[in-house]
This record gives structure tokens, sequence and C-alpha cells, in this order.
């Protein structure tokens, strides 16, 4: 039989995988940087914090996460034209003994069985449109596009000197890295638009990580972005986790297959639900199992975790796609 990790590689490789991976069973998300663990979190239900972005956050206790405030009181940028007078990146030098704990939950991680994974977020559209709101930031592509190319020089050069320092003391396997690109139909934005404004600092980040030792890059975007996956495969993404079934990813496997694979197709919204079962669960499993088949995809929901909003659901989709690994290899 094989690891977990192998099986992953052979799924991803167009080998053969003795079972199907189970969700995010394949990697080991490592916490304990003090960037993130200095970073104020809102809680469900508490009052608003402001991180270490100056973006004001809310939770309130009737929604499944926290979400930036854009009312024109709280945003940081009003006025792109002057986001330098307002932008300011987090501090990355800490000491060094601040990334211990990072280091230990890495030196932890038995990687004969599992992908040592870091879980960055949030990304380069992500970190735009907190700042100033996604209506801004899609009017200011179009409206303001040098400050815009500006801004996103200035977030990636942080998120290099970022990575250089979770390399530096995680030596990671793998990076899990989140933004958001899309609707359940439609992309934010063009291929063209994506292509100007997103694809050039992805490459620059995930070509980082790549040349020193991280094997894979998986990347979340919850929404539909077919369109958008030649580019996925330009910038080096190996995994694209949260493809949506509207994404048509039958397809998508026929012809992208052997250059990314799809982790997804078990949509949240009718999995994930207070009056889950079982039997829908089970159903839905198969369904995705037996339409995109054995290679380069991974069953999983769209969550951008291992987790699940309803107690017992990520679980039980674990459970049924033991049954599916039984009946199709």
């Amino acid at each position: 039989m094989l690891t977990t990790r192998q099986n992953l590689l052979e799924v991803i490789k167009g080998g053969n995988p003795d079972r199907f991976i189970k969700q995010y069973e394949a990697f080991k998300i490592v916490g304990g940087d003090p960037v993130g663990a200095n970073n104020p979190r809102a809680t469900k239900g508490g009052p608003n914090i402001i991180d270490n972005w100056g973006v004001t956050r809310s939770f309130p206790a009737n929604v499944p996460a926290a979400f930036p405030v854009h009312d024109e009181e709280h945003k940081v940028v009003k006025d792109v034209t002057k986001w330098k007078e307002v932008v300011k990146a987090p501090k990355l030098d800490y000491p060094e003994s601040d990334w211990q704990t990072l280091k230990a939950n890495a030196e932890a991680v038995d990687r004969n069985e599992y992908f040592c994974t870091v879980f960055r977020a949030p990304g380069i559209f992500e970190q735009l449109h907190h700042l100033m709101g996604i209506d801004s930031a899609l009017m200011n592509f179009y409206e303001e596009p040098e400050a815009m190319h500006e801004l996103i020089d200035y977030i990636v050069d942080w998120m290099l000197r970022y990575a250089e320092l979770i390399v530096k003391y995680a030596h990671p396997d793998a990076i899990f890295h989140h933004d958001d690109w899309g609707s359940q139909i439609s992309s934010f934005m063009s291929p063209e638009m994506f292509q100007e404004f997103i694809v050039p600092g992805f490459k620059k980040v995930y070509g980082y990580y790549k040349a020193n030792g991280v094997q894979l890059i998986v990347h979340h975007s919850d929404s539909y972005a077919a369109n958008l996956v030649p580019y996925m495969i330009e910038m080096g993404i190996d995994i694209w986790q949260g493809a949506m079934s509207t994404n048509d990813i039958p397809a998508l496997i026929k012809q992208y297959g052997s250059q990314i694979t799809f982790m997804g197709d078990i949509d949240n919204g009718i999995v994930d639900r207070e009056d889950w079962t079982y039997e829908k669960i089970k159903e839905e499993v198969a369904k995705s199992c037996k339409r995109c088949g054995k290679l380069y995809f991974i069953p999983s929901t769209t969550m951008g975790l291992p987790e699940s909003l309803y107690k017992g659901v990520y679980d039980a989709v674990n459970d049924a796609i033991d049954e599916m690994s039984k009946e199709m290899f």
C-alpha cells in the first residue's frame, strides 16, 4: 500500500494510485510563524478588529467567516493614486527565536507519509480588495492601472520576503495559498485582465517557492475559474483546490490533466448544510468520483481548509470517499 504522499504523487502524475486521496489528508498544515501569530483576528460574535494591514474586519455571529468592512469610513485605500500614504505592510523582522515554533512544527511532520505544508492567505487579489473593496478594486484595474500595478508590486515584494522566511524556517514541501478569483459561475476578471494584473506577481512568488525546495503549489479558489486554468499552469500551480462543479471538472481533466490536478467538485453549498445527511453526502461523493475518475483529481469539498461549517460533514465526506475507493480501485 502506498503512503499518502506516494499516492498523491501517483494521482497528479497520472500514475497508478491505489485509492482516492481523501481531501486534505496528504497535507500536514503547520503554523506558528510570528507574522500570522501577531495578526489580530476577529472572533465570531466579537468586536471588530483592525488587522496588520489596517483592514477593519467583522465577524457577526450569524455568518460563517470574518470579512472586511468597506464603508467609506473604514476603507484603507480611498484613492488608489495615494496608496503610498496609507498602505503599510506588516512587519517581518521578528527575531529568530520567534520562528522556532514554526520550525519545530515543520520538523515534527513525517515527510515520508505527508507533505509538510504552510498555509498563506490572502493572495494578491484578495489583499487588493481587502484594502479598498472589491468594487473599487475591479474599477481601478480599468481607471488607475498604473497605481494598481505599483500597489501590486508592493504587495508582491512583501510576499516574497515573507516566503524567504517561511522557506528558511519550515523548509515546506507544499504551499497552500488562498486567492479567490470568481463567483460560482464566472471569474471576477477577464482572462486578459487576470493575465496583466495577477499572473506576474504569482509567477514570482510561486517561482520563488519552487526554486527553493517546495515541491507542490496548491492554490485555493472556491469559484468558477475554468477560463483561468492556462494561467494557473503558467503560474506554477500543481493543484487547484476549491474547484467547484460549475467548472465542468471532467472536461478540465481531459484538457489539462497532465499539467494540473483538480481538488474539489463536491460543492459545500450542496453537502455542508445544517440539514446534511450521510446518504446525501455519499450520493454527491459517488457522482463526483465516477465523473472525474482516478487521475488528476482529488475528491474534496470546496472548503478552503480541512474543516466544514457544520460538525461532522468533513469526516462524513472522507468516509464516503473511502467507500468509493473500495468500489473503484
